[in-house]
């Protein structure tokens, strides 16, 4: 059993956690991960602009089952005193945590300065994080990456005024902004980072198997593993199973659940769309390898019907 994290009143069982992932960490999804025992549970990011009106599915991005806390809201934008609307706003859905999302590389977010486009300003992160915590009851903590680009890399600055700020835990994505995710994550600033902080620091990048897991406990020192892409499609990379020893029934039983759940909570319409691409990451191992992917037919869109059939 691995050890739990701890930060502010929350304890956790077990120390390796889903990634908040935009399109894919939905609540269906949360769920198989916290079955197969993710300690913590994030939201998709929310834009804070979106939370008075309820705008974008705010409901569905933050609708969530007691089986999945603690479960953090995961708030971005580039306004401190917005966003403290937006968590004051959603404080009524008790969530166990509010996350700042300092890493998010994608134009429409960094570009107008939030996201990863805070990282060029630690004083605005400094602002955001205390204003929260001097008005939010709850735990605050923070995703960042290294920088903005290789010539601006000011992790350690950042993860100081964070902690100074009074944040409970902080994310780090080994890599800057600029960076693409075939270039590889760093791993050595995440270690700098957890012997300069004292609040708990969870790693995150490049992590895939549970070698990468023991590598990145051992290496970094970090409290805590969060998994991003490679959970996708392999929920059971949080029990410490290696999909390759399961069999056929074993996985298509997982694929089935997460169906059924995506039904109900999205509907046929939308399941049959947004389910493919976890499907074809499920089916994208040695026990389908006979499957043509690109020959994948119609989904079923019945609520008493099994999941797909392949040609």
């Amino acid at each position: 059993m691995t050890s739990g994290i701890t930060f502010g009143n929350i304890s956790t069982i077990g120390n390796l956690i889903l990634a908040p992932m935009d399109g894919l960490s939905d609540q269906p999804f949360r769920f198989i991960c916290k079955k197969m025992r993710s300690s913590i549970t994030y939201t998709e990011f929310i834009n804070v602009l979106d939370v008075p009106k309820s705008l974008n599915y705010i409901d569905k991005r933050t609708c969530f089952s007691e089986f999945e806390r603690p479960i953090g809201f995961q708030l971005y934008g580039n306004d401190p005193k917005r966003i403290l609307m937006a968590a004051q706003i959603l404080s009524e859905k008790k969530p166990d945590f509010f996350d700042i999302n300092l890493g998010c590389s994608a134009k429409r977010v960094a570009g107008r300065g939030a996201g990863a486009g805070l990282l060029k300003k630690p004083d605005s992160v400094k602002e955001i994080i205390t204003l929260l915590v001097r008005n939010i009851k709850i735990p605050i903590t923070a995703k960042i990456r290294l920088g903005w680009d290789q010539e601006n890399l000011n992790y350690s600055e950042l993860s100081r005024i964070i902690e100074g700020s009074g944040a409970a835990m902080i994310a780090v994505h080994g890599r800057t902004r600029d960076q693409k995710w075939n270039d590889s994550a760093n791993w050595d600033p995440i270690r700098e980072i957890k012997n300069t902080v004292k609040i708990p620091v969870i790693g995150n990048g490049d992590v895939s198997s549970q070698k990468d897991i023991n590598n990145m406990l051992k290496q970094t020192g970090c409290d805590g593993v969060m998994i991003g892409r490679a959970a996708i499609g392999n929920p059971w990379i949080f029990s410490g199973k290696c999909k390759s020893s399961l069999s056929k029934k074993q996985i298509i039983d997982v694929i089935n659940t997460h169906w059924f759940l995506m039904l109900a909570f999205y509907g046929p319409k939308k399941t049959s769309s947004f389910f493919k691409k976890h499907l074809k990451a499920y089916l994208s191992c040695s026990q389908f390898s006979h499957i043509d992917l690109k020959k994948l037919i119609s989904l079923p869109n019945s609520m008493k019907t099994p999941l797909f059939y392949v040609e």
